[in-house]
């Protein structure tokens, strides 16, 4: 019997998101669970970047490459969630879904659960699939893949079917690589409720609901604030969102009581937009979403009811993400205090471009002075120039990039000299090397793309 009400909240709406966050909003599915109403958990951990580190991870070590904080995110909550029979449905798994699930049927035996459901969706990845110049072939504009050999990673974006199919395998945890985000969401409801494939209005408000859901607290007043403008009151304590959602696809967006945040009219519409490039055509693999006639009602305290999602037919290719080696990229930073620190900072920039117009006149650096100009990419060094902000405690950041680490490495060099060779008073160089990856979008047909669903031994 299909379900008339579900429970869903977001766990995480990135990696490196709060470790414990998801506890709170455990606790309220696990009351909905209690009164009949089926409860799921989604974690969103997965950005274009950390899929292809995650593959280099791999490389090195093939029982790795799953998202490294898998275990600080998950395990806070899972016992609760099998206790409860809230479902957990995460995008963890990265470049490596089996290993990120056998180490999740590890941390359930620890809890004593070692009969656990996991599974594992596959097929996201290209890699072995499609060669270099087929995904050249592909490429939605530019040159960026052309006669590139070092592929690093190349995923599609897969839908919701997978992860239902999971579901309906009686799945407690399903574990993926790389899906769209809001199928974490939209996989559930579609199982719960038994909602058609080509149901395109109903997809479509899963949908919604899933875009509301995958940047966790953004929805409840992470990244929203600003004091006086916008005020969320007690971030310290941010509560992550709910959605109760109905068979016919309308929802309210709140969170836990007591939790700090705020759900309102303000918070909804801005994740709604929230890197929305066509409100009238949102892409995704299982329907295109049409927002031109959501409505959005304060129901109560913290509480947003969402209708009026409209679907149309999915695309008929799945985009996918190429990841490439880029070259090395080398970062520096030194600070100036007290009086006349902007001018000993500005003298630092002019000795550091000298120097390296010497040494390699083909390389490109940014110098910023933070506290004066840092934040509008100003490479050319234009605004910096014209900028008339003095203070007395500045930071100087260096950065370059080049294909040769030790070409990237004479910058490094160069700020460090400025402890002795530099203006007065120059303290606390701090310097960074690191790999660079870049990536390049794909149009994929959907015949060369298989989903598959197992279950983890």
């Amino acid at each position: 019997m299909p379900a008339t009400t579900v429970h869903i909240g977001a766990g995480a709406g990135f990696a490196g998101d709060r470790p414990g966050a998801a506890v709170a909003v455990a606790e309220a599915l696990a009351v909905a669970s209690r009164q009949g109403i089926p409860a799921f958990l989604i974690f969103e951990m997965l950005a274009e970047r950390t899929l292809a580190l995650a593959q280099l991870d791999r490389r090195r070590d093939p029982a790795t490459g799953y998202s490294a904080n898998l275990t600080g995110l998950v395990q806070p909550v899972l016992k609760l969630c099998l206790q409860h029979n809230i479902r957990i449905i995460g995008n963890f798994g990265a470049a490596n879904p089996q290993a990120a699930a056998h180490h999740l049927r590890v941390l359930a035996q620890d809890l004593g659960f070692r009969d656990a459901k996991i599974a594992v969706v596959t097929g996201d990845d290209l890699s072995a699939r499609l060669t270099p110049a087929d995904l050249t072939a592909r490429e939605t504009d530019g040159a960026l893949l052309k006669d590139r050999k070092d592929i690093v990673a190349a995923n599609a974006y897969l839908g919701a079917q997978p992860i239902a199919q999971a579901l309906e395998a009686g799945a407690d945890i399903v574990v993926t690589g790389r899906v769209a985000d809001p199928a974490l969401v939209l996989g559930p409801l579609a199982h719960a409720f038994g909602w058609s494939w080509d149901d395109w209005d109903r997809l479509a408000a899963g949908t919604l609901v899933g875009h509301l859901l995958e940047c966790g607290p953004q929805v409840s007043g992470g990244y929203f604030a600003d004091p006086g403008c916008k005020d969320a009151p007690d971030l310290d304590r941010l509560g992550y969102p709910i959605a109760e959602v109905q068979a016919d696809g309308k929802a309210v967006i709140t969170k836990p009581a007591g939790s700090g945040g705020v759900v309102d009219l303000r918070t909804v519409k801005e994740q709604v937009l929230y890197e929305i490039h066509d409100p009238a055509a949102y892409l995704t693999p299982d329907v295109i979403l049409d927002l031109t006639e959501v409505e959005l009602a304060q129901q109560g305290p913290d509480r947003v009811r969402v209708t009026g999602a409209r679907g149309h037919a999915r695309p008929a290719t799945l985009k996918a993400t190429v990841c490439f080696e880029a070259g090395w990229f080398a970062e520096a930073e030194i600070s100036y205090a007290g009086p006349n620190a902007t001018a000993r900072a500005r003298l630092a920039i002019d000795i550091i471009r000298k120097r390296m117009a010497v040494l390699q006149p083909d390389l490109s650096i940014r110098a910023d002075i933070i506290g004066v100009v840092s934040s509008f990419g100003d490479s050319a060094g234009h605004d910096l120039a014209a900028a008339t902000t003095e203070a007395d405690d500045l930071r100087v950041r260096f950065a370059t990039r080049h294909t040769d680490a030790d070409v990237a490495k004479l910058l490094l060099a160069e700020v460090e000299a400025l402890y002795v060779a530099g203006p007065a008073g120059g303290g606390g160089v701090r310097r960074h090397l690191v790999p660079q990856l870049a990536s390049a979008s794909c149009l994929i047909e959907r015949d060369l793309v298989s989903p598959s669903v197992e279950l983890a031994p």
